[in-house]
């Protein structure tokens, strides 16, 4: 989940139109007992560890809600090796960090193990104030998301964009799905902390907006309403930097493996820079309906890449496969022009191929147990 109003990709201006935007990317990750797979409360041990890294600024380290998670942000990255090295760099220190303090850096959407009791809240003013208001909410945020920052011109353009992503975001849930394990057992979906984060005020596939000055109102409306404190308590699965000019995308969960962080993060950036396009050519968005975008988001979440997905144009079911496939063909072009393809279609193909983390979870569980199961989240975590 984010607390926050996330910071990857975001102290530099955004780039002028017609140039590749700039993208960053934001990773929570969970610290677990190597043993048992329990979460374990030791963030302020591991970023202070990680944080005496010659190569790690302490910026980039982040707390999340609670004390056994941890959030990284990249700088602001040009192209995808760039997002790849930063990646790999923040998560080989703070693995290293985590083993020496006895636990593991784990890149699993949701905790596979938790503890009868209630985790423990990071002791900072925000948290406790959050904790406060969403109650019981709160004990079940051992959740791990990923978060992309891809640069726009103005808020004008970035509504634009929001208004055109959002039959894409189930698309993104689907392929990022990593965390169909809770509390021991499988839950039955590829993401479940997609099913937690949705129970958060404000929170699933934003509205469609009218214009900027529309967006600009209804958060005005939810600010005078108190319904929020702040903006950072917007938890859409993509929305506007409250300080920064990025579009940031929130519906995929934190991967197991770099190299599909990286895709996903080319994904996104490609789908903004498409949508600016359209927005610029004065192509109409589809306003489709909030009920039919739910009902998508949801069912991306319950199976991931097995069965069906929903077409972002026709909102029809079609094998899922055959979906990704479209999402690659549409942004084929831009992906060529932006350097990406190669650091993106290869990987999303070995995804079809051999499955998202929430399969791969699943068979470890089932052919190793949960010995096995935590040795392989650790593993990937932390591999290059």
């Amino acid at each position: 989940m984010d607390a926050g109003t996330g910071r990857a990709g975001v102290d530099r201006p955004s780039p002028s139109p017609g140039d590749r935007p700039t993208v960053g990317v934001e990773e929570e990750y969970l610290l677990l007992d190597p043993e048992s797979g329990l979460p374990l409360p030791r963030v302020d041990a591991v970023r202070e560890l990680a944080g005496l890294h010659p190569a790690i600024d302490h910026e980039e380290l982040q707390n999340e809600l609670l004390q056994a998670q941890v959030e990284v942000a990249t700088p602001v990255c040009h192209d995808l090796e760039e997002v790849g090295g930063h990646l790999l760099r923040l998560r080989h220190a703070l693995a290293s960090a985590a083993e020496a303090e006895g636990c593991r850096l784990a890149a699993c959407g949701t905790a596979p193990y938790a503890p009868a009791a209630p985790p423990l809240i990071v002791d900072a003013p925000r948290y406790h104030s959050i904790r406060k208001v969403v109650s019981r909410l709160a004990d079940e945020a051992m959740i791990n998301g990923m978060h992309v920052h891809v640069a726009v011109p103005d808020p004008r353009t970035g509504v634009e964009v929001l208004n055109r992503l959002r039959p894409w975001l189930p698309v993104l849930t689907a392929l990022s799905a990593n965390s169909p394990i809770w509390y021991g057992s499988d839950t039955g979906y590829a993401s479940w902390r997609t099913i937690v984060f949705g129970r958060w005020p404000i929170s699933g596939i934003p509205p469609h907006f009218a214009d900027a000055a529309d967006y600009e109102s209804r958060i005005d409306h939810l600010l005078a309403a108190e319904l929020i404190r702040d903006r950072g308590q917007l938890y859409w699965q993509a929305r506007l930097s409250a300080k920064f000019p990025t579009v940031e995308v929130r519906a995929m969960d934190v991967q197991l493996r770099a190299d599909e962080a990286v895709m996903l993060a080319g994904l996104v950036r490609a789908l903004v820079a498409s949508a600016t396009r359209d927005a610029a050519a004065g192509r109409r968005s589809d306003p489709r309906t909030p009920e039919s975008l739910e009902g998508a988001a949801w069912h991306a979440a319950r199976y991931g890449l097995d069965g069906t997905l929903h077409d972002p144009a026709s909102g029809l079911a079609r094998p899922a496969a055959e979906i990704v496939r479209g999402m690659l063909d549409h942004l084929g072009p831009v992906l060529d022009e932006m350097g990406d393809t190669r650091a993106v279609a290869p990987l999303v193909h070995r995804l079809l191929a051999e499955g998202n983390g929430a399969g791969r979870q699943r068979r470890y569980l089932a052919e190793q147990g949960r010995a096995g199961l935590i040795t392989m989240i650790a593993a990937e975590s932390a591999a290059s």
